[in-house]
């Protein structure tokens, strides 16, 4: 029987900030919510495309991140795009604060999931591609797909 506390179920991807950034380092972040943002992303109404986070006052907030209102919400619905609280501990902010500051980093989610029974944010601490990077990965993706087929073909 599997653990339904550690059971990680994602909700959703940011496939743009893999293709745009080089990902350095991972991090998780609890995230404040309302109830019907809760139950609005449950129903998969989430985007993550085109957000990152941004550090103000010594709190880490998740900006763009866009949650479609729930369709039973009525005057409970909030707005789809305000800044969403990220949860972490002051040391991790403070420590992001400082790798942040350094010259081409930046905070973007990856992905958001629930584990258990409480959401997650998957934080990438990222270095900007310039456009030959970006072309250099599609060619290797390319080639190891080639090399993929025909070592099928082979055997």
């Amino acid at each position: 029987m599997a653990d339904k506390k550690n059971e990680q179920k994602t909700v959703a991807e940011n496939k743009k900030a893999r293709h745009d950034y080089f990902v350095e380092e991972v991090y998780e972040a609890g995230i404040e919510l309302f109830g019907t943002e809760v139950k609005s992303i449950r129903a998969g109404g989430v985007n993550l495309k085109d957000s990152y986070c941004d550090i103000d006052g010594g709190e880490l907030f998740a900006l763009g991140v866009h949650v479609s209102p729930y369709e039973q919400g009525n005057i409970f619905n909030r707005d789809p795009l305000r800044p969403k609280r990220l949860l972490m501990h002051k040391k991790e902010i403070m420590k992001l604060t400082g790798l942040v500051s350094r010259d081409g980093y930046t905070l973007v989610p990856l992905s958001l999931y629930f584990k258990g029974s409480r959401l997650k944010m998957a934080l990438g601490l990222c270095r900007g591609k310039k456009l030959y990077d970006k072309r250099d990965t599609a060619a290797k993706r390319d080639a190891d797909r080639t090399i993929e087929r025909a070592m099928k073909d082979r055997f």
